[in-house]
């Protein structure tokens, strides 16, 4: 813990004090915020092993709405955070439910010191294993641009090398970049290499899921407001364009913005610079944009659902991500990637893959793409068990370790049960059928926000 760095949001000053003084003796650096709307701020400029986050920010109001809204910014910022929250004892089933939702524990108020050290203790332990996996691609020495995306973002395989060769001639330039490519091809990772390798590396890179916005929060959450906008806007507030200025922005699933919202982007696009709700004073911005979308925009340029001056401007050059299903050759070396990560953070002595299996995973179609694999990999190798056969120690990985739909090879008995886990994903495996994988319609009918079902996803690799 000595190493750690935390930060504490809570909008009680003598609460912040108090842990401030409690921590400070047993870590190297803990800063202290008041007010959320400077998270991204904060996210997007500093490195923090735990983050401990109160759940409610208006007096007299205990509903935690705010702190669920603010755990999703938090984790569409960073997925990786290790969220810890701050909650009263009548809380405690809103923390559980936060829980689920993304953080990793909760704090009672009041607290007892020994327990609250231990809960931080804990996350910034399961926080380590990711920074020792960035100190070991430091320590290997230097790196060509391409190898060092490759470190930093997991982007392996022959087949994306000519997706590799053209990052490292885009980046240096200030050029919009448009990612295309299906769900789980790894387009944020593209964009983070872009960013990672151009002249702006040491600027901000804000990724915003625009698709997960409303209509109403559009505005307000990407330019920004000021104070008295409207009824909630007790505060200016700078827009992710602002966060971005100077570094990169990158609009994740911008095939789903409305009419409206694409007219209102184009016009800052194209003006360089961005009017706060309630404002009308322009902010010049210095950005370089980069976005993403599983969907066919020149199909929804001719359905005049989507504005083709608009995609001019975005597109200047693009990038086409290949399903992990066209590279075959990829899915060994990515899945002893993944195998060797996991086994380490899992402290499971698992050698390797075996040839049956490797030969029913390049049979497999993966709709789920690298995403699905890597957590493929993780559930095999958490539920492997030395007395199974394919568990034992230092053997071999097997069918009936994995679980692949369609019957396209052994499925796990835990699929067998009617464990609220196994119904959820089946629930949401259908609904990705019928609506043929649009997130923004399967969130709506299961009742979920866009971020959540991603965590679903992510959670039951698909």
């Amino acid at each position: 813990m000595q190493d750690a760095k935390l930060l504490l949001v809570d909008d009680d000053p003598d609460v912040l004090l108090a842990a401030r003084l409690l921590l400070k003796r047993h870590v190297a650096s803990v800063d202290i915020e008041k007010n959320p709307e400077k998270l991204p701020f904060l996210l997007n400029n500093n490195r923090y092993d735990a983050i401990v986050l109160d759940m409610n920010f208006q007096r007299d109001v205990s509903s935690g709405r705010e702190g669920f809204a603010w755990l999703d910014r938090i984790l569409d910022i960073d997925p990786k955070a290790r969220v810890i929250l701050f909650t009263a004892y009548g809380d405690v089933e809103m923390a559980v439910r936060a829980i689920k939702a993304g953080a990793v524990d909760f704090v009672l108020k009041p607290w007892q010191n020994d327990k609250f050290l231990e809960t931080i203790r804990g996350a910034i332990s399961k926080a380590g294993g990711s920074q020792q996996s960035d100190d070991t691609n430091k320590a290997d020495g230097p790196a060509s641009p391409a190898k060092k995306a490759t470190k930093q973002t997991n982007i392996i395989g022959s087949a994306m090398r000519p997706v590799l060769d053209t990052v490292e001639q885009v980046a240096p330039t200030d050029a919009n970049v448009l990612i295309l490519g299906e769900n789980g091809t790894g387009k944020d990772l593209v964009a983070r290499a872009i960013h990672d390798q151009s002249h702006r590396r040491d600027k901000p890179f804000v990724s915003v899921d625009v698709g997960a916005l409303t209509e109403s929060l559009f505005e307000s959450e990407v330019f920004g407001h000021v104070k008295g906008a409207f009824t909630d806007a007790r505060d200016d507030r700078a827009g992710r364009f602002e966060e971005a200025n100077g570094g990169t922005i990158f609009l994740d699933e911008i095939g789903n913005l409305s009419p409206a919202q694409q007219a209102r982007l184009l016009t800052v696009l194209q003006q360089r610079q961005v009017t706060r709700v309630g404002s009308n004073k322009a902010r010049p911005i210095d950005v370089r944009l980069i976005c993403a979308t599983n969907a066919d925009l020149n199909e929804r340029v001719a359905e005049r659902a989507f504005r083709q001056d608009l995609l001019y401007r975005i597109n200047t050059i693009e990038l086409h991500l290949p399903a992990l299903r066209e590279r075959p050759s990829d899915i060994g070396p990515l899945a002893e990637h993944f195998l060797k990560k996991y086994a380490k953070q899992y402290n499971r002595s698992i050698s390797g893959l075996s040839p049956a299996l490797l030969a029913e995973m390049k049979q497999y179609r993966w709709p789920g793409n690298v995403r699905e694999l890597q957590h493929a990999v993780e559930r095999a190798v958490i539920l492997a068990k030395p007395d199974v056969p394919g568990a034992t120690q230092g053997t071999l990985l097997e069918p009936t370790n994995f679980i692949f739909k369609n019957g396209s090879a052994s499925v796990s008995p835990v699929n067998e049960t009617l464990q609220l886990e196994d119904m959820e994903r089946q629930l949401i495996q259908q609904a990705m059928q019928k609506h043929r994988g649009s997130i923004t319609d399967v969130a709506r009918e299961l009742g979920l926000s866009r971020q959540a079902l991603y965590r679903r996803l992510e959670k039951f690799g698909l």
